[in-house]
């Protein structure tokens, strides 16, 4: 008898301990911490590492310290018809029946200017007219050479002019003078000194040298 009421005050504090379990589950839940960090505080790991921004208007690159190429200073220009006057000196001579002349070209300009090579040579009927007969053809015997040629200073070539009379089968006319186009010009001087010429383009009357220091 002793035994069923132990028994039974077992089962209602069983009962009591389960129905106050039961009311404690379901009153307010606890709320959970908060993991966002505090504003201004960094969320990463204290491990964690960042780059640092490179400051605004640095340059990436030091500033390069090569000076900027210089061209080299122009040297004289050519000789022109424009700045040029012409003349000959009959002074050569002459040998079976040729006759040697210097052509000489006078700088009448107010700056220094080189002659350099060959000039154009032909006999011409007058200051404004077309060539007569062939152009002089070059005597290479000697090597061209640049020749500086100063304000009123003079260069020379040799010019040989063959007398007309030579060929039988020239068709003979007369010429007022020399149509001369200094080296690498396509501009002309006309030098006044009528002689004969033939108008055969295939006779070639003129022999012209390269320019030499007057």
């Amino acid at each position: 008898m002793r035994s069923q009421r132990i028994s039974h005050g077992l089962a209602i504090t069983t009962a009591a301990a389960a129905a106050a379990l039961l009311l404690s589950g379901c009153g307010p839940s606890q709320p959970q911490s908060s993991t966002t960090p505090t504003p201004g505080t960094s969320s990463a790991s204290p491990g964690a590492t960042s780059a640092s921004p490179t400051p605004s208007g640095t340059p990436s690159d030091p500033p390069s310290t090569t000076a900027p190429a210089t061209a080299p200073p122009a040297g004289p220009a050519l000789c022109k018809a424009a700045g040029l006057s012409a003349a000959t000196d009959a002074s050569g001579g002459g040998a079976a029946g040729s006759v040697y002349m210097k052509l000489n070209l006078t700088n009448t300009g107010s700056e220094p200017c080189l002659l350099r090579g060959f000039a154009g040579v032909s006999l011409t009927a007058d200051a404004a007219g077309a060539p007569i007969g062939a152009p002089a053809i070059r005597d290479e015997a000697t090597a061209p050479t640049d020749v500086l040629v100063a304000p009123g200073q003079t260069g020379s070539a040799v010019l040989r002019y063959t007398q007309a009379g030579n060929y039988p089968d020239c068709a003979m006319v007369d010429a007022a003078g020399y149509r001369i186009y200094p080296p690498e010009d396509t501009a002309s001087l006309f030098l006044p000194q009528p002689t004969r010429a033939c108008s055969n383009a295939e006779i070639t009357l003129l022999t012209i040298g390269a320019f030499q220091p007057a």
